[in-house]
């Protein structure tokens, strides 16, 4: 088969395939089938070309040359009535008359009156026009024009999508004009190129198939992500191995027709099969080979729908593995704003105990004259728990005039969050929230791939909100835990050393002058005073010291001065320290946190350790993990009662001890957890280790230098 004849062939099928495929999209709709009626058109008019160029005989190419005109004739008016419908444009009184006019001159050509003869031309059969095909060319040129202007004319007033689809026909029209002429030459008695010795070929036909994928595209452009089998990475490289091969086909059989005695069929197939198999090479292992220029091209073709697809499928498949909330919610507001391209949305939450609806996240914010108050139970929960239904349109576009009232009614609470779509959050087949989400930027229709993109979308973020509502009532409940223990304590602590104190006032209100008496109340109540400050002092440090300044300096010399500051409680206990520690040990560090850090560790090491014992204060270096960063480890060895496994488990809690009689040792339960705060003010860790009746270690890692949050790359590392 020649090129002349494959040209042709090929368009009709694949324009066949297409009109058959948009039509099939939605049967229902009048651009699909205007559309069919298009794509059949030119169908039509290539598979009567093809057979024009096999045919042998003038009889038979008559017949063939009425066939194809039959196709041709309804080209301009279907694709004009395809511009109104895309242009939006009410239909014109006078359109079906126009299709009458056209179906008038198909009845001719069917009569003979549209093609008077064939004749030929060296090398095809072409036709030779009757008065009503001249008559038909005026009419082809008028309304392909004219739409054109009209098309033109409407793109200012146009939303982004529907201006999209009108730049499409235009360019599918500008093509279907241009190559339409050049099929046009012979007609006119032109059978070569002009100043050249090329004979005319059938590009009209060869531009059929890029036109007839424009069209689609334009019709099929509000339903692009419904097509799911076109969204993967394979389904990509497929569409892009494909176009290479058309374009290769088309320019070796091109280069085939105008020197056949240099090019063999045989050339031709080796050509087409190495080139096929580097394009594969190509495509799969060297996507970025050819990637200087733009892909503009592509992503006018394609829509930029693989990247699309692509980033949200792989954002839900990581929601379940965020344990930070706040990232989670960071990349979620990514996501719909550049990606999905979302102008708002908002995540609604329902209280487990009050069943009172609050607004959890929203962006952008909403003040509270836009928000007004939200009501108790918003209607759209009601609805989710009643229908089951996977997702609820908000905007009144999609409303149907005989929707119940409950629908109507959750599209009123939902007015001021100007949402497009509604969906809901389950948990044991119970809503708990809701996602709204509001028009895209682009003013893109949300298409159903989309709303199940988003569906997934909702489900597994619904997880892991759940899961943050249950941590958050635990924390509730630890936190008011926490406040009990630390009033019971604060309130049985200031009781008894205030009891002294009062009692000394009273005798002195009375007159108490008894020097005996004196002596014994007034050391007590002095101590008992300074307990009190010293209580106090360590609650303020606790609360307040979250802002450490940060220097470099000598982690080994800390030791002896805690050592020093340490030197009364070790001559009272006769307990003696060992230190064993490198020298020059760098560290980055506020020293006055690190220095009340081993102080209290020293100072807990010797109040659990019997008298005439010893205390070993460790520091070695742990080396440098893979992001260079090196970690110190300090560990603080007692050999006294230990720690009981239950209070192991609360020994870092604030205000928990074990030291409760009433003197100047008396615990406050801060000094752990001062100590657990300053390690993590640093960037540490720490760990306890205790065994009844033989001692306790705890265990200090700290790295030599702070992670700056200006260095993602070694935060991360860290």
């Amino acid at each position: 088969m020649r090129f002349s004849e494959l040209i042709p062939l090929a368009a009709a099928l694949v324009n066949f395939a297409l009109a058959v495929f948009v039509f099939s999209r939605d049967t229902r709709s009048a651009l699909h089938r205007v559309y069919l009626l298009w794509g059949l058109s030119l169908t039509v008019w290539n598979v009567g070309t093809c057979f024009m160029f096999r045919v042998q005989n003038p009889a038979d190419a008559l017949f063939w040359a009425k066939f194809l005109q039959a196709g041709v004739i309804f080209l301009p008016v279907s694709l004009l009535h395809l511009s109104l419908l895309t242009a939006r444009v009410p239909r014109p009184k006078w359109l079906p008359y126009l299709y009458g006019l056209h179906g008038l001159l198909a009845a001719a050509d069917l009569a003979g009156g549209f093609v008077r003869s064939v004749h030929w031309t060296g090398y095809a059969y072409y036709s030779q026009g009757a008065p009503l095909f001249w008559l038909f060319t005026g009419l082809y040129a008028v309304e392909t024009i004219g739409s054109m202007v009209m098309l033109l004319g409407r793109l200012a007033s146009l939303s982004p999508l529907n201006r999209a689809r009108v730049k499409s026909l235009i360019w599918a029209q500008g093509i279907l004009i241009f190559f339409g002429n050049n099929d046009l030459l012979p007609i006119l008695g032109i059978y070569r190129y002009p100043f050249t010795d090329w004979r005319i070929y059938p590009l009209g036909s060869l531009a059929a198939i890029f036109y007839g994928f424009i069209v689609a595209y334009s019709a099929l452009l509000h339903q692009l992500l419904d097509i799911q089998f076109a969204l993967g990475r394979a389904a990509g490289r497929v569409l892009r191995l494909s176009m290479l091969m058309i374009v290769a086909c088309s320019l070796l059989f091109l280069a085939r027709s105008l020197f056949p005695a240099e090019i063999s069929r045989f050339a031709v197939g080796v050509a087409l099969l190495v080139f096929f198999a580097s394009a594969v090479v190509a495509v799969n292992f060297f996507p970025l080979l050819l990637g200087t220029g733009s892909d503009a091209l592509e992503r006018r073709m394609l829509g930029g729908r693989f990247d699309y697809h692509d980033k949200v499928q792989t954002f839900i498949e990581s929601v379940p593995w965020y344990s930070d909330h706040k990232q989670l919610l960071e990349d979620l507001d990514d996501l719909f704003s550049h990606t999905v391209l979302a102008r708002s949305y908002q995540i609604i939450l329902l209280d487990e105990a009050t069943r009172a609806a609050s607004l959890f996240v929203s962006r952008p914010e909403l003040n509270a004259k836009q928000l007004g108050e939200l009501p108790r139970a918003l209607g759209v929960f009601e609805l989710f728990r009643q229908r089951r239904a996977d997702y609820f349109a908000v905007n009144e576009a999609f409303a149907d005039p005989d929707e119940p009232e409950a629908e109507r009614e959750a599209r009123r609470e939902l007015q001021p969050f100007a949402a497009e779509f509604c969906f809901p959050m389950i948990f044991n087949q119970q809503p708990f929230g809701i996602l709204l989400l509001g028009k895209k930027t682009n003013d893109e229709p949300y298409t159903p791939l989309d709303l199940n993109l988003l569906l997934q979308l909702t489900k597994n973020l619904g997880l892991i909100l759940n899961q943050i509502r249950l941590k958050n009532k635990l924390l509730v409940a630890e936190e008011l835990e926490l406040l009990g223990r630390m009033s019971r304590g604060m309130a049985h602590d200031l009781n008894n050393l205030l009891t002294p104190v009062s009692t000394l006032l009273q005798l002195g209100r009375e007159g108490l002058t008894d020097p005996e008496a004196l002596d014994q109340l007034v050391p007590v109540a002095l101590r008992n005073v300074g307990t009190m400050q010293a209580y106090i002092k360590e609650a303020l440090f606790f609360s307040e010291n979250n802002a450490p300044e940060f220097h470099l300096g000598r982690l080994d010399l800390a030791l002896p001065k805690a050592i020093e500051f340490a030197a009364a409680r070790l001559r009272k206990k006769d307990v003696t320290v060992t230190v064993d520690a490198p020298p020059e040990v760098l560290i980055e560090m506020d020293e006055v946190l690190i220095q009340r850090l081993i102080g209290n560790l020293l100072a807990n090491a010797i109040d659990a350790s019997p008298p005439h014992s010893r205390v070993a204060l460790l520091l070695t270096r742990l080396g440098k993990n893979e992001g260079g960063l090196e970690w110190l480890r300090l560990r603080v060895v007692d050999n006294g009662a230990g720690i009981s496994k239950k209070n192991l488990q609360r020994v870092l809690d604030p205000y928990f001890t074990t030291k409760d009689h009433g003197d100047q040792d008396r615990g406050f339960g801060l000094g752990l957890a001062i100590c657990r705060q300053v390690v993590h003010l640093h960037g540490g860790n720490i760990t306890i280790a205790s065994e009844e009746k033989v001692g306790t270690t705890i265990q200090v890692d700290l790295p030599s230098r702070q992670v700056r949050q200006d260095n993602p790359a070694l935060a991360k590392t860290a």
